[in-house]
Parts: C-alpha cells; sequence; structure tokens
C-alpha cells in the first residue's frame, strides 16, 4: 500500500518565513500550497520550490483578509491533492509609528492581516483538519509578549495573535486537531521593507523557523508544544 502523502498549506509562502517553512517541509517529502496576494509571486516561488522536489508545490493567489478568497485556495488544495494535513498561518504585516502619527488605515492593515486573517484561515481550513486530525500553527512574534515603543498596531495585532491561538487550541483538540504557536525575535526577512544581507547572519534564518515547524510535526502524537519563544542565540552577531 503506497504512503499517503502530506499535505500543507503556507499563507504568505512566496517569501522570508513562509518560503523558508515551505522549502523545509517540502524536503521532508511534504507536498506545500503557498499563498500570496499576487497570483504572479505566488507562481514564482512555487516553480523555486519545485526544483526540490517536482510537484510538490502550489502556487495560490488569495489575501488572508477575504474568507472567501482563503476558503478558494483551500478548494484549490483539495482539488490538486485531495487532502489538507498542516496550515501554517503565516501571512503578516508591519507598521511602527508613534501612536500620534499611526494612521487608521495602518492599523486596520495590521490587525485586519496579522490577526482577522488567521480567524479566517481556521474558519476556511477547519473541516478539512477534522479530517485529517491535523495541525495549525501560527507565526507569531516576541511582539506578543514584549511591548515597545512604536509598537501600538503590531504588539495588540501580535499579543491578540498568541491569546487566539492559545485559546484556539481549547476548542479544538477534542477534534483531534493540534495548535501550536510560534513567536519569534528577530528573523533574516524582507519584512518591513527590509533587504536581509550578510549583515543578518546573526538573525534566525527563515528555514530555521521551518525546522521549528517540522519538529511540531514530528512531535510524538501525545505531546503537544503550544506555545514556542524563540530568538537569536547571540543578539547582533556578538
Amino acid at each position: 500500500m503506497a504512503e499517503t502523502i502530506k499535505t500543507a498549506l503556507v499563507t504568505g509562502g512566496s517569501k522570508g518565513i513562509g518560503y523558508g517553512v515551505a522549502e523545509v517541509l517540502i524536503k521532508d517529502g511534504i507536498r506545500v500550497a503557498i499563498t500570496s496576494r499576487s497570483q504572479e509571486n505566488a507562481e514564482e516561488a512555487a516553480a523555486s520550490l519545485n526544483q526540490l522536489k517536482e510537484g510538490f508545490a502550489l502556487g495560490i493567489a488569495a489575501d488572508v483578509r477575504d474568507l472567501v478568497s482563503q476558503q478558494r485556495a483551500v478548494d484549490a488544495v483539495i482539488q490538486q491533492w485531495g487532502r489538507l494535513d498542516y496550515v501554517i498561518a503565516n501571512a503578516g504585516v508591519g507598521h511602527f509609528a508613534p501612536v500620534q502619527d499611526l494612521t487608521p488605515e495602518q492599523w486596520t492593515e495590521t490587525i485586519d492581516i496579522n490577526l482577522t486573517g488567521v480567524f479566517y484561515s481556521i474558519k476556511a481550513t477547519l473541516d478539512e483538519l477534522k479530517k485529517s486530525e491535523g495541525y495549525f500553527i501560527t507565526i507569531a512574534s516576541l511582539a506578543g509578549t514584549n511591548f515597545f515603543e512604536n509598537g501600538t498596531a503590531y504588539n495588540a495585532s501580535k499579543f491578540g495573535l498568541v491569546g487566539f491561538t492559545q485559546a484556539l487550541m481549547l476548542d479544538v483538540r477534542k477534534a483531534g486537531i493540534k495548535v501550536s504557536t510560534i513567536m519569534p525575535g528577530s528573523v533574516a526577512t524582507e519584512f518591513n521593507n527590509h533587504r536581509p544581507s550578510e549583515k543578518d547572519a546573526w538573525k534566525i534564518q527563515p528555514e530555521d523557523i521551518g525546522q521549528i515547524v517540522l519538529d511540531l510535526i514530528h512531535m510524538p502524537a501525545r505531546t503537544l508544544p503550544s506555545k514556542i519563544e524563540v530568538r537569536p542565540s547571540r543578539p547582533g552577531g556578538n
């Protein structure tokens, strides 16, 4: 009997942490669908990932702020591969400014993507995760436990995401669904218009977060690390 190939969906997977997670999962033999608001970006990233294992990546245009859009993405995964085992809610945005300068539009976008978008992600995938007794993993931040200046919107979204994920874990574990949140510190990504370079070598790398996701997936079924804080071992390269 042929072994069942597991399938994952990674939101915001065309670059950064999402792409790093997809790489690690595909190398482990898991098929991965990645979403991006841009179909072109999603397909370009999927083409690159398919060089690791042909046919193991699928690029889908979806906006996490739109429940119908996310439901269509799930439909595409099921149509392509017939199952959904793991969901990594990774899509995020950051606007950083003093509250007097932060615009209502920046506040709304931050909350809509970082918090409401994850609510829509679980609403769109819950039925399939029940079938597979799968795993829902959110990518939060150390900003979800440590507040900082100019971080009102971002802190609010990530504090909310950590609380949401922990409560979700209690809601769905009786259905056999695991839920965890990963809270990274400094990661070498394109987040907030940053361009990774050799100067970022001291930071957590996207594939390091991918390894944590893989470790969670392979954790014995009786054990659930529900909240993981992770930070660079030597901040600033010291």
